[in-house]
């Protein structure tokens, strides 16, 4: 992969800054990063209908970019969402590999075995459950902790997040999980500032995506999600 580039599907362009900077300072040489706010929708994603915008927003941007020079064409796509909005349709739709935050994070997490999820904004609960029932991760995902604040708030104030986050975790902790994903386009960074005060290993659902993708670890183009569950069984030990 030579050319990343990341969509952020929250029309907040100081969100794209935060994770251009943060994916920016862990490229390796060689990796260029491109980043693409969301035309239209919600300034921070935290509920159904602003999710179900923003699935067209990246489908758009998308668009844009591939009819762009075709030495300038990505390699690889993270949509800067820990809700992936749009991911089935553009995997579907794209020639090269595509995830997004939460698949991300659901790849790296399952890894320990069983996993939870801390997030702010409790809307996330439903939708994050079922998008890991749809990617194959349902039976690996054994808790979600949400604290009231959305990411956009926890973003805006850290002594905020640090209250709201440390008892979440805790929580979480004690769930079954063996590790757990701080998810947040707007959490990058906080899994690492936190985890000295976790019983667990932290995700950051950022660190994730790019990781997933420089290792060539997404599922391909047009990649039928369903096709994964027998892999995640396999990773979290569990039976058929």
């Amino acid at each position: 992969m030579r050319r990343l580039l990341l969509i952020n599907p929250n029309t907040t362009a100081d969100v794209t800054e935060l994770l251009a900077r943060h994916l920016g300072a862990a490229l390796p040489p060689g990796v260029t990063l491109t980043a693409r706010t969301a035309a239209f929708g919600a300034p921070y994603i935290a509920c159904e209908a602003s999710h179900a915008v923003a699935a067209h927003a990246v489908l758009q941007a998308w668009a844009q970019a591939a009819h762009g020079p075709a030495d300038e064409a990505p390699d690889a796509v993270l949509i800067g969402c820990f809700g992936d909005p749009g991911l089935f349709a553009l995997r579907e739709s794209s020639p090269v590999p595509v995830t997004g935050l939460a698949e991300a994070a659901f790849i790296e997490a399952a890894r320990h075995g069983r996993f939870g999820i801390v997030t702010g904004g409790a809307r996330w609960r439903p939708m994050l459950q079922r998008l890991a029932q749809a990617l194959g991760y349902g039976p690996a995902l054994v808790h979600i902790e949400t604290v009231a604040p959305s990411g956009a708030e926890l973003r805006a104030d850290p002594a905020l997040a640090r209250a709201h986050l440390l008892p979440a975790i805790e929580t979480a902790a004690r769930s079954g999980a063996q590790a757990l994903i701080v998810g947040g386009a707007g959490l990058a960074g906080m899994a690492r500032a936190l985890q000295p005060a976790s019983p667990l290993p932290l995700i950051d659902s950022v660190e994730a995506g790019l990781r997933v993708l420089l290792a060539g670890q997404a599922p391909p183009a047009g990649a039928v999600p369903a096709q994964r569950a027998a892999e995640v069984r396999a990773m979290t030990g569990m039976l058929p």
